[in-house]
């Protein structure tokens, strides 16, 4: 009953007749009763549901008829606070990294940014989205095959995407083929230390981007490459491989202990395959506790990698660089334009085809975000209160001109030349400015062209209300 296809409205009929509690009630048959609660509450915490609005209310109503009993004990065996009590991703973790004797401090620009540092971050991003996914989640994705109206698994599927999308473009930003083998290098670090913390999940974004047709047919970048970078590349996109339904992958992630994030996209295809491959009922129209049970260890798993939190210390304002520098919904026409732009196509070379990188699981690809401007404004203020907390030594409200070109480099864009308020400085407004109208644009949320030109008279200079530009005087 519990995990069947219909299970919470199934459920949730079965309590709206509570004939069989009242008939325990009835008959003072308190034992009989307590089980039945006890039933209630192994459902409610062993399996952390995520129920709709009418199951709640109907749990609480049984709630109500034990109170009105008499059976206090009963209520509280019946209370649905304890559904999906656990907020560890509300939390940056207090885990310190051992043999750690002093803390340096932290840089937001992406140049001095040592590998393991990011992919420390990169794992704290990807464990904080795969602890949000519950079991319903992946039960609701067995049953619909796809991510429609589960948002913990499709923000699961935009991070990875985003973070895939980031390395390609953190690659095609740079303007010369040695700067952008150097980006390319740096990033074969962070997969070595991604595959140090077994975090597979992150390591598929980040291969997944570097074996991207976009970057691999960077013909001059590759050739500032070493021989034994490529070495490392070729040995990281075997193991990822999906020859022989991801064999090396699956060896290596089972011979791995402790905490380890697997390929998400693989554990649901591993579920779909064993949910298609054996019948509901029996013959004798009795349910199949086979396929039932198969499918709740299988999920199990997954729900207890959840409880062993990464051997890693998050800092709070680079995780907020991060989430916004991942936030990116660009199409593959544009990453291909941005490659050709970088190394055009030679006349002898044949016509490149877009394909999909060879490591990329097909569940990540094609799903749609969901960009708000409310959730864009938090992010780019945090990521602003962050910048001026480590760039604004004296306190005045502004940072060098100098060191605003850094932390932008940390981005894949480049939106519009930053006015001053004041020469060689600019302004938390500007920044802010800046930042939210590069991210809207990016994340497409329909604002169209960049500017709505009109005539308008001034009596003194202003800003540009679409890129925050400096608007001169001018008379005819």
């Amino acid at each position: 009953l519990l995990q069947k296809q219909n299970s919470q409205t199934q459920f949730r009929n079965q309590l709206l007749q509570f004939s069989t509690y009242l008939d325990a009630l009835e008959k003072k048959s308190s034992v009989f009763s307590v089980k039945i609660c006890y039933f209630v509450r192994y459902w409610i915490t062993e399996f952390m549901f995520k129920m709709d609005s009418k199951l709640i209310k109907t749990v609480e109503e049984l709630q109500e008829l034990a109170r009105a009993n008499g059976e206090a004990f009963h209520c509280h065996l019946l209370d649905t606070t304890q559904i999906n009590s656990q907020d560890w991703s509300r939390k940056l973790t207090q885990r310190v990294k051992p043999n750690t004797s002093k803390k340096r401090k932290v840089s937001l620009l992406f140049d001095h940014l040592e590998p393991e540092e990011l992919s420390d971050h990169l794992t704290y991003l990807e464990f904080k989205a795969f602890r949000r996914i519950s079991f319903s989640d992946y039960q609701s994705y067995i049953m619909n095959s796809c991510v429609k109206e589960n948002p913990t698994m499709e923000r699961s599927i935009t991070l990875c995407n985003g973070i895939s999308q980031w390395v390609q473009l953190m690659v095609l930003s740079r303007p010369t083929p040695q700067l952008r083998a150097e980006v390319f290098i740096k990033f074969i670090h962070v997969a070595q230390k991604l595959h140090q913390l077994q975090n597979f999940n992150t390591l598929m974004a980040v291969i997944g981007g570097l074996c991207h047709s976009s970057i691999s047919r960077l013909k001059e970048t590759s050739s500032y490459v070493p021989h034994e970078v490529n070495k490392v590349f070729n040995e990281l996109t075997e193991l990822l491989s999906s020859y022989r339904n991801y064999d090396n992958y699956r060896r290596a992630y089972n011979e791995c202990t402790n905490f380890k994030i697997p390929i998400l996209g693989v554990q649901l295809k591993d579920l779909i395959s064993l949910y298609e491959a054996m019948p509901n009922y029996l013959e004798d129209k009795k349910i199949n506790i086979h396929k039932l049970y198969s499918l709740y260890n299988h999920i199990n798993e997954l729900i207890q990698l959840q409880e062993m939190a990464p051997p890693l210390e998050a800092n709070k304002d680079l995780v907020h660089l991060l989430t916004l520098s991942v936030d990116l919904y660009y199409t593959e026409d544009e990453i291909y334009e941005l490659s050709y732009a970088r190394e055009p196509r030679s006349h002898r070379a044949a016509p490149l085809t877009p394909s999909k990188p060879p490591v990329v699981v097909d569940w990540a690809s094609g799903v749609a975000p969901k960009p708000d401007p409310k959730t864009i404004s938090k992010r780019v203020q945090r990521m602003v209160d962050s910048v001026f907390k480590n760039y604004d030594h004296d306190q005045d409200g502004y940072i060098s001109q100098e060191e605003f070109e850094k932390i932008a480099a940390s981005f894949p864009f480049s939106f519009c030349v930053m006015d001053k308020d004041r020469e060689g400085l600019i302004s938390r407004e500007e920044i802010t400015a800046y930042f939210m109208r590069a991210s809207s644009i990016y994340s497409k949320l329909g604002l169209g062209f960049a500017h709505n030109f009109q005539e308008t008279t001034y009596l003194k200079p202003t800003f540009c209300d679409n890129c925050a530009g400096f608007v001169s005087l001018f008379f005819k």
